[in-house]
């Protein structure tokens, strides 16, 4: 038994090792899913348990796909574009300026649409308006990364994460907004003046404006912008019923997409063709990696060790659990740390503010490393495609400024919002 564990934890370590630093320069749906094969190769689970941990994911691949068929046809339709030179418009030749805009629209994108939207959304928008402002789009580039992650937690549909944590305990949206909405504006407020502080260099000068005729939105493009609205109705009123968020946010892509395919008279095949579809089985691999660790039994001993700490130190746990869960979102990736978290905490049965702050973790901590979260990754798909790359050395020398400053204010802010 101790072998198979041993085996287990460690094709679940070498697997996210891969993930995260891309050996040999292969996606990293390949390792996920390497791991996953391996775990079932060797018998470690059982393939009916592997099959089965897939498919606690397919919410999140419904969810996915709804988003990534919004963004692909919005950049098809030009949408992008002419959000790019609305955004550069209103900087009025400041880069400052653009750098602010494009945080405040990404506060927004992933309060009412998910962390992954403004990840899949807003990036290539964001790519976009830098090519117009003819500046360097990194400093602009960084502010979808991490502001996905620290306004992640302001509703429970900003990061679906949060209903994976809290499940059947969901507290009622005010009793949410009681709870996180003082450690979100925190949040949101430090990360921004940390990232302000920290590019301060290449934001000094101005931006261009576009030389020639304004970009006129188009049918097709203003059909995509109310599709997206449409969906951020949609995922609230599902979130107030307690419903899932995958299904709705598929259909609210597959229609606006066949709507705007059908007007324009063009192939489904051209958006098919360009939608990344290796985070799919990225997911899959991960969720399957996690339920390999759960046989081990390691989870019901955390859990049981857990309850007993909160029993006895409640404020000290919930600061623990919130810094502990940070730094292993970054070592694992905050999918599987959330899974892990959410099977924990429900063992434990620990109070909200412990969930609270072990959300926060998972939420926010991942800011310090570029495949913390699954945003991250999804952004860092959207940069490639864009040409750009950044490297994990070069996010965490800008995430080791932001992250820790923004998650001690923001447990800290919890804990205010307990007394």
């Amino acid at each position: 038994m101790f072998a198979n564990n041993a085996a287990t934890w460690g094709i679940a370590g070498l697997a996210t090792l891969g993930v995260i630093a891309r050996p040999w320069n292969m996606p990293e749906y390949i390792w996920a899913v390497t791991g996953a094969v391996l775990l079932i190769a060797f018998d470690l689970l059982p393939l009916r348990d592997a099959v089965a941990a897939a498919g606690k994911g397919t919410d999140v691949y419904f969810f996915l796909i709804g988003m990534m068929l919004l963004a692909e046809v919005a950049r098809k339709e030009g949408l992008f574009d002419w959000l790019a030179e609305q955004a550069v418009g209103h900087a009025r030749n400041s880069a400052s300026r653009l750098f602010s805009i494009v945080y405040a629209v990404g506060t927004l994108v992933t309060i009412f649409l998910s962390n992954d939207a403004t990840a899949v959304v807003l990036t290539p928008a964001v790519y976009a308006a830098t090519r117009t402002a003819k500046v360097e789009p990194l400093p602009y580039l960084f502010v979808c990364a991490f502001i996905a992650n620290a306004a992640s937690f302001v509703l429970p549909i900003s990061n679906p994460a949060n209903l994976v944590l809290f499940g059947a305990r969901m507290p009622t949206l005010p009793q949410w907004l009681h709870h996180f909405l003082l450690p979100s504006i925190v949040a949101i407020a430090a990360t921004f003046i940390m990232l302000r502080l920290s590019l301060r260099n290449s934001l000094c000068g101005g931006v261009d404006e576009r030389d020639g005729e304004p970009i006129v939105l188009t049918r097709g493009g203003a059909i995509v912008a109310a599709g997206i609205g449409a969906t951020a109705v949609v995922l609230l009123a599902a979130s107030a019923f307690g419903l899932d968020l995958g299904i709705p946010t598929f259909t609210c892509g597959a229609v606006v997409t066949a709507i705007v395919l059908l007007l324009g008279r063009k192939s489904p095949l051209s958006v098919a063709r360009d939608i990344s579809w290796s985070v799919l089985p990225l997911v899959a691999g991960l969720f399957i990696l996690v339920e390999g660790l759960n046989r081990t039994g390691v989870l019901p001993a955390l859990a049981e060790q857990l309850g007993q700490s909160a029993a006895l130190a409640p404020h000290a746990t919930s600061w623990g659990a919130g810094i502990v869960t940070a730094i292993a979102s970054n070592l694992i990736n905050n999918l599987p740390m959330g899974l892990i978290a959410a099977t924990t905490t429900h063992a434990a049965q620990v109070s909200h503010h412990i969930t609270g702050a072990v959300l926060i973790g998972v939420d926010l901590g991942p800011n310090l490393s570029v495949t913390g979260s699954l945003a991250t990754i999804l952004w860092l798909i959207a940069l490639r495609r864009e040409g750009e790359h950044v490297g994990a050395l070069s996010f965490l020398r800008l995430g080791i400024l932001v992250m820790p400053p923004a998650l001690v204010l923001s447990l800290l802010a919890l804990s205010l919002t307990a007394t």
